[in-house]
């Protein structure tokens, strides 16, 4: 048995029903779960001083493209709008390969949790002709080398230029190869239990790269299965003109008529819903991950969070891909929603404690958990731990709760801890050689992009 005390936190940010936040208490973790939260002391393997330290649920990303993390910061594509930017990085997404996936997955879910997330979800639809068939099996081998939970998709693209579709032809795979494969990772993966660290969805792209008879097929297996659906939906305009122009209909209206509505499916972006679509979204449950960043980095837009929060629309948040972003940073992902909603809805915004909320009990609702997303005893032994004595929190003290989105963090948690291990402590992984990392990294970016 493993045991890990956290003693006499400046404040433990519960986001329990009650929305209490607790002052000078203890957190025993024992194992996987959370045993004890109050006044008592206890011996432990290990204690973390709190005395000067908030802490909070782990952070919960509900989507990202992990692979994009080679492809971040590339001049050619900053002022492209989706379509462009799309088109453009297939012929680079062209040459991923196994050591790519890997190590993009090392660092993409080694900066998520070195600022505090502990639940990743990935998106990953591009899959050359040849020798990408175990790149959902590199990255679950990445995850378990840092540690962290994840939820991992099969992606798909089944729609090629000469079919109508956006991507490249040589980028698209047939129904039956992506089914089978579906059928293989979720037999090899998925586990649905509490505490699991690793599940499988099944996630065709977009209506813009995936055919009909793949979604409604996709919508059937999964239900078969028992998994969880994902795609991206009303992201930008062009979208919702290719939709109309393709099959006379609406973005939500053609999920509708393939069978993605419904308490299983949630959609990436979801900017540009109707007010009566997003009560569609509300009554079906549909959920959606809002990913702020990478919206305005791509020009796409704002999602309608204070109305999907009014309505109750299932709602996480997310980094998307690193190639729009351009991190894996979930902290600042929290602020940045934050100011955007303030800046376009003024008093009607969601609060920084809101926001913070969205983060960890709303993405573990979008993701199916009940175990993750608040600090309660029973639940995942899932958080990370600010030190508040420096410089830059100095007087930020007043409201933990909102502080994320308010004040802002901006650099590595001083303690990450995932299903009750430590996987980051004083701001540095602890299950890999950062540096051995980077190295290697950059050599793959060299060799991909030159």
């Amino acid at each position: 048995m493993s045991t890990i005390m956290i003693k006499n936190a400046q404040a433990i940010i519960t986001l329990d029903n009650e929305d209490r936040v607790l002052k000078n208490q203890n957190i025993l973790i024992e194992n996987e779960k959370i045993k004890y939260i109050g006044k008592e002391t206890f011996d432990a393997e290990e204690i973390i001083n709190g005395s000067s330290s908030f802490v909070y649920p782990g952070l919960i990303n509900t989507h990202h493209h992990l692979y994009q993390t080679f492809t971040r910061n590339l001049p050619q594509v900053q002022n492209m709008e989706l379509f462009d930017w799309l088109v453009t990085l297939y012929e680079i997404w062209r040459k991923l390969n196994n050591d790519i996936i890997y190590y993009s997955s090392l660092v993409g879910m080694g900066e998520l949790l070195k600022y505090g997330c502990t639940t990743c979800f990935d998106h990953h639809y591009v899959f050359p002709k040849k020798k990408s068939d175990q790149f959902i099996d590199m990255q679950f081998d990445a995850a378990e080398k840092l540690g962290i939970r994840f939820h991992a998709s099969r992606g798909s693209m089944s729609r090629g230029k000469s079919d109508g579709g956006l991507p490249p032809d040589d980028l698209v795979q047939g129904v039956a190869e992506i089914l089978d494969d579906c059928n293989r990772l979720i037999e090899k993966y998925h586990n649905p239990d509490n505490f699991s660290m690793q599940q499988v969805v099944i996630a065709p792209c977009s209506p813009f790269s995936v055919t009909s008879d793949l979604m409604k097929d996709a919508a059937k297996l999964a239900r078969e299965k028992g998994v969880r659906l994902h795609t991206h939906l009303a992201e930008t305009m062009d979208e919702n003109n290719y939709c109309l122009d393709n099959f006379n209909m609406r973005p939500l209206d053609y999920m509708e008529s393939l069978g993605w509505l419904g308490e299983d499916v949630w959609f990436a972006h979801g900017i540009h819903f109707s007010d009566e679509e997003i009560r569609k979204l509300a009554e079906t449950q549909t959920g959606v991950a809002h990913c702020p960043v990478s919206n305005q980095k791509l020009a796409s837009g704002v999602a309608k969070v204070p109305l999907m929060l009014e309505m109750g629309v299932p709602l996480g948040l997310a980094v998307d891909g690193s190639a729009s972003n351009d991190c894996s940073n979930l902290l600042a992902e929290i602020r940045a929603s934050y100011l955007i909603h303030r800046l376009h809805y003024s008093s009607k915004a969601p609060s920084g404690y809101d926001i913070l909320k969205i983060a960890t009990k709303g993405s573990a609702n979008v993701l199916g958990r009940k175990d993750i997303g608040s600090l309660e005893v029973g639940k995942a032994a899932d958080m990370f731990v600010i030190n508040t004595n420096r410089l830059e929190l100095a007087g930020a003290h007043l409201d933990p709760k909102s502080m994320l989105g308010t004040v802002g963090f901006n650099r590595p948690v001083d303690f990450t801890i995932v299903n009750g291990k430590i996987v980051v402590k004083n701001g540095e992984l602890c299950n890999i050689d950062e540096n051995e990392v980077v190295l290697k990294s950059n050599s793959l970016v060299e060799r991909m992009i030159l």
